[in-house]
């Protein structure tokens, strides 16, 4: 796998919950595009809705792929 990609804890598809770290019951990292921007505005999926271009997938046991800040190397063009 590639060197641009993390790992992130607690990819539920909404990485970044709007909840005190106190009030979930797992481990979860936070979003690191969110980090540099100082925002909760990102997520890496919303059913139904959108999908983040640095998501990268998920891996067992619920840990998500993210390639922020870089392309994501595993898009593929339409």
């Amino acid at each position: 796998m590639s060197e641009l990609i993390k790992k992130l804890k607690g990819a539920n598809m909404d990485i970044d919950l709007a909840t005190p770290r106190n009030k979930i019951s797992w481990e979860q990292d936070r979003c690191p595009w969110n980090d540099a921007e100082n925002t909760n505005e990102h997520k890496c999926a919303v059913k139904n809705v959108s999908i983040c271009s640095f998501f990268c997938g998920v891996e067992y046991l619920d840990i998500l792929l993210c390639s922020y800040p870089h392309p994501n190397p595993l898009k593929r063009e339409m």
